[in-house]
């Protein structure tokens, strides 16, 4: 039987059913934003800011599906399967671990976290009830992101977003029904959002299990939950621990930023979820464009092919520039509109269309480290954008943030322009790294300990039938 090892994965084939995942994941907060906001501009604020915090302990689940698929892709590349669905089974225990210890903190101590973040009573009073309940559930999303980090390095990634796909309907029927009281149920408002975001999870996850031995035909038993490799754990850990510091990096920036815009009020607070929440949608488009160039790049270092790794992603930087550059101008063009399907507060339209406009500058800058990176990791250099993003994020985009939008009195346009100062010096710094090739050497290493551990495999399987 072939397995997803033989076959060389294509960009586009692997990037439409991530951006399609990945846009229905987003589509999920928008939708709840949207109906949430009949509730009010302090609604959308203190959900905005419980699902901040809900968003980071999400960040830390990722290095564990980072790491696992960039160690799966070189077995798979490497033609060892043995050693790929070893991999699995860690990285999908290890992190439903994880999950439960975060959902026991954010369950136990969700006020506390939700205060440091410098809410007011009003938005308080929708943020502490949203994250209780959608923080009991995290082991769930540490587990279905395992799962999911599996099939997409096996190239299965249309499966993915079919659940994804089904828990948006759940989640949608589910607003409606708790929301809004329809159909004979209880009004319970932000409360009824997180129990359809629970509910939705549950069914989600439900079908991950089912579509992962489907397709890989790999089954976990009871006791590989507490018999985790440490081996195998430890290769988990060499490139997903990297990868969890540098996205954990950014979004505690952001969380930071986000305190300062809270100084400004509930109305810039309010500005800055709709906005991102919009200008999410061409981030979304490289993020899959990196992941898609990620599981490639992965495939072909496990096989050996540098030259075709490093030309495969100068092609998916120019593929992302375009997509960025025409994102963003058709969210410019459109932003008032956009905006007004949120909100109908004058200043809050005013100073969104500014920001919205001033991602024409901020985009095509981000677009590096959506592609880049993914791929540095993929050759197992990992540590070198951890490195910049620490150094740049906090010595030049959260003290320009405070110097511009509180300081100086420029607002949240002074803290977008500083955003596009991180992004642009990060995402400079991460195309030079590729195109001088000192992510070489990482590679070649990343190529021999697959090798090594595809022989020492089959040494094994042939002792075990011996």
């Amino acid at each position: 039987m072939p397995t997803s090892a033989t076959a060389k994965p294509k960009l586009l084939a692997l990037a439409w059913p991530i951006f399609v995942e990945q846009g229905l994941r987003v589509l999920i907060g928008t939708v709840d934003t949207i109906m949430v906001s009949h509730l009010g501009d302090d609604a959308v604020a203190g959900v905005g800011v419980a699902a901040q915090v809900f968003t980071l302990f999400l960040i830390i689940f990722a290095f564990i599906g980072i790491g696992s698929s960039v160690v799966i892709t070189h077995h798979l590349g490497a033609k060892d399967r043995v050693g790929a669905d070893r991999t699995s089974i860690t990285a999908i225990a290890a992190n439903t671990w994880i999950g439960v210890l975060a959902s026991v903190l954010v369950w136990s101590l969700a006020g506390p976290m939700l205060g440091l973040m410098g809410l007011s009573a009003a938005p308080m009073a929708f943020a502490k009830p949203f994250l209780v309940l959608m923080g009991g559930t995290l082991f769930l999303e540490a587990m279905n992101g395992a799962i999911s980090a599996t099939l997409r390095a096996h190239t299965h990634t249309k499966d993915a977003m079919w659940v994804t796909a089904g828990q948006n309907v759940l989640n949608v029927i589910g607003n409606c029904l708790l929301l809004f009281g329809l159909c004979g149920f209880p009004k319970l408002g932000v409360v009824g959002v997180a129990i359809s975001g629970v509910v939705s999870r549950v069914v989600a996850s439900i079908a991950l299990w089912i579509v992962l031995e489907w397709r890989t035909h790999l089954r976990l038993r009871v006791k590989d939950f507490f018999t985790i490799q440490r081996e195998k754990l430890g290769h988990i850990l060499h490139i997903g621990l990297p990868a969890a510091g540098e996205h954990t990096s950014w979004w505690l920036a952001f969380m930071v930023i986000t305190r300062f815009i809270a100084e400004l009020g509930g109305s810039a607070l309010a500005t800055q979820q709709y906005t991102m929440n919009i200008v999410r949608w061409v981030i979304l488009m490289n993020v899959s464009i990196g992941l898609g160039t990620e599981i490639v790049t992965g495939h072909l270092i496990g096989a050996g092919q540098f030259d075709e790794a490093y030309r495969g992603l100068l092609r998916s930087v120019r593929l992302g520039f375009k997509c960025a550059i025409i994102g963003a101008l058709l969210i410019a063009v459109a932003a008032p509109w956009l905006l007004g399907m949120f909100t109908s507060d004058p200043l809050i339209i005013a100073t969104g269309v500014l920001l919205l406009r001033m991602g024409l500058m901020i985009e095509p800058g981000r677009v590096f480290n959506v592609i880049v990176i993914n791929s540095l990791r993929a050759t197992g250099d990992a540590r070198f954008p951890v490195f910049v993003g620490l150094t740049v994020m906090w010595g030049v985009w959260v003290p320009l943030s405070w110097l511009l939008g509180l300081k100086l009195g420029w607002g949240m346009p002074g803290i977008w322009c500083a955003m596009a100062c991180d992004e642009w010096i990060r995402g400079l710094l991460m195309y030079w790294r590729w195109r001088t090739w000192r992510w070489l050497p990482y590679a070649e290493r990343s190529r021999a300990s697959a090798q090594e551990k595809a022989l020492a495999e089959a040494q094994n399987a042939g002792v075990s039938e011996g």
